[in-house]
């Protein structure tokens, strides 16, 4: 049986008038190009070797951002991605601006398919705020319940 491959995230939020909005990050890389609904993801990460997963998932979100996560981090459990990943997240408050990220790094692949070039893209090459029925639409199908995880802890 092989290991199961665990990623360590952070679902930013904040309250507005219109309600409470999160903070999703685009993948970057021609495959993702024009994909939109469903391709949004939290920023994650693989924690390193011995590596808690909260202290993993704010140094992956200000490397996907370029700006930290600062303040308590809430615990929204886990889920299993269609893929098998799983994803531990957590949710904390913040009011990031995030029109141009400075965080990011480059993934090597294989590109065109089977033309033997490598070349690198950005993880990621955009973030947005959306508010919580559009980021229903945005967010990768597995990562789903995480909005419903927040909005329960934020009724209390």
């Amino acid at each position: 049986m092989a290991d199961v491959v665990l990623s360590a995230g952070i679902l930013m939020y904040r309250r507005r008038d219109r309600g409470v909005e999160v903070l999703l990050v685009h993948p970057g890389g021609p495959y993702w190009r024009r994909k939109d609904e469903g391709a949004w993801s939290i920023p994650k990460g693989l924690p390193e070797t011995g590596e808690e997963t909260a202290v993993a998932a704010r140094r992956e979100f200000e490397e996907e951002i370029g700006q930290p996560a600062a303040g308590a981090l809430h615990s929204l459990g886990t889920v299993r991605q269609a893929g098998g990943k799983v994803v531990e997240a957590f949710a904390v408050a913040g009011d990031l601006a995030v029109d141009e990220i400075a965080g990011g790094g480059t993934v090597a692949i294989e590109w065109p398919p089977r033309s033997g070039e490598v070349r690198s893209f950005p993880e990621v090459d955009r973030a947005a705020w959306f508010a919580l029925s559009e980021a229903r639409n945005k967010l990768l199908a597995g990562q789903r319940p995480f909005l419903d995880r927040l909005e329960a802890y934020l009724r209390g």
